[in-house]
C-alpha cells in the first residue's frame, strides 16, 4: 500500500506505483517554469522511499525501487530507471538519465546531460559539471555533462570537468580533478587526475578479501590468475597502523607517505609519458 504524509504535496498528473513512501514535505510533480502544475506527467514505479523535503519536479520517469535521502532536488525531465539511490541534499539537474542500480551519495551535483550508467557509483559531495566556460553566449549549445560507465565509481569531493567519460568499472579517487577521459579499469588520482594503478592491482588494506573488485575481472579481460602485488614489509606496517596489531587500536587512517607516489610530468591521462 502507498503512504503519503499529509503533509507533502502531490500535483496532479503524477503516478505513483504499489508500495511508496512519501515524507513530510515531499513535493512530487513540481511545474518548470514555462508549464502549469499537471502539464507534464510525472511517474514513479513501485515501491519508491521519497523522504522528507525532497523536491521531484514534473516530467520525470523514475523506475521501481527509488529511494532518495532527505531534501534531495530532483528537476524535470529525467529518466531513471530501476533500484536508482539518491543521498541527501544532492541536486539533479534536468535532462540526466540515471540507469538501473546507479548510486548518487549525499550533497552531490549532476548537472543537465550527464548520463550515469548502470551500478555507477556517485560518492557524497562530487562534483560533475557541464559548462566548457561558463555564461558563454554559446554556453548553451555546447552543454555535456560527464557520462559514467557502467561499475565506475567517483570518491568523495571529486570534480569531474564537462563532457568527460569514465570507463567501466574504473576508479576516481578522493578529490580528484578529472579533466580527460579515464579508460576503463584504470585508477586515477590527483589533480589533474592521473593513472596510478588499474583495479587489478588493488588491495584491501584490512586483509579481509584479496582485492577489492575481482568481479570486474572478467568483464575487463583480466585473467583470474593475475597476480597482485606482493605486500613488502612497509606496506604490511601499513595495514598494521590501520587495523592495529591485536595488542591495541590502529591508527584508523593513512598518512600522506602511505598514498601512492604521484607520477611526474605532462602526459595524458590515458597513461602515456608519465
Amino acid at each position: 500500500m502507498t503512504t503519503i504524509s499529509p503533509f507533502a504535496r502531490i500535483h496532479p498528473n503524477v503516478h505513483l506505483g504499489a508500495g511508496c513512501q512519501v515524507g513530510d514535505f515531499v513535493i512530487i510533480g513540481e511545474p518548470p517554469r514555462g508549464s502549469v502544475s499537471g502539464e507534464l506527467p510525472t511517474v514513479i514505479g513501485d515501491g519508491a522511499v521519497i523522504r522528507s523535503h525532497t523536491v521531484i519536479y514534473a516530467g520525470n520517469t523514475i523506475g521501481s525501487g527509488f529511494q532518495c535521502g532527505h531534501g534531495a532536488l530532483l528537476r524535470e525531465t529525467n529518466t531513471i530507471g530501476d533500484s536508482v539511490s539518491i543521498g541527501s541534499h544532492t541536486v539533479i539537474e534536468h535532462h540526466v538519465t540515471i540507469d538501473d542500480g546507479a548510486r548518487v551519495h549525499s550533497q552531490a551535483f549532476i548537472p543537465e546531460f550527464s548520463h550515469l550508467m548502470r551500478n555507477s557509483w556517485v560518492g557524497p559531495r562530487a562534483v560533475l559539471t557541464n559548462a566548457p566556460h561558463p555564461q558563454c553566449p554559446a554556453v548553451q549549445q555546447c552543454l555535456k555533462g560527464p557520462t559514467i560507465e557502467p561499475g565506475a565509481k567517483i570518491g568523495a569531493n571529486a570534480t569531474l570537468l564537462p563532457g568527460v567519460v569514465i570507463g567501466t568499472f574504473a576508479l576516481v579517487g578522493a578529490g580528484s580533478v578529472v579533466t580527460r577521459d579515464v579508460p576503463a579499469g584504470a585508477v586515477v588520482a590527483g589533480n589533474p587526475a592521473r593513472i596510478v594503478k588499474q583495479i587489478q592491482d588493488l588491495t584491501c588494506p584490512f586483509d579481509l578479501i584479496d582485492t577489492p573488485y575481482r568481479d570486474a575481472w572478467d568483464l575487463l579481460g583480466i585473467p583470474q590468475d593475475h597476480e597482485l602485488p606482493v605486500a613488502t614489509g612497509e606496506d604490511q606496517a601499513k595495514r598494521i597502523a590501520i587495523r592495529g596489531n591485536g595488542e591495541g587500536p590502529g591508527v584508523g587512517a593513512l598518512s600522506a607517505a602511505s598514498l601512492p607516489a604521484r607520477p611526474t610530468g605532462d602526459g595524458a591521462i590515458s597513461g602515456e609519458s608519465s
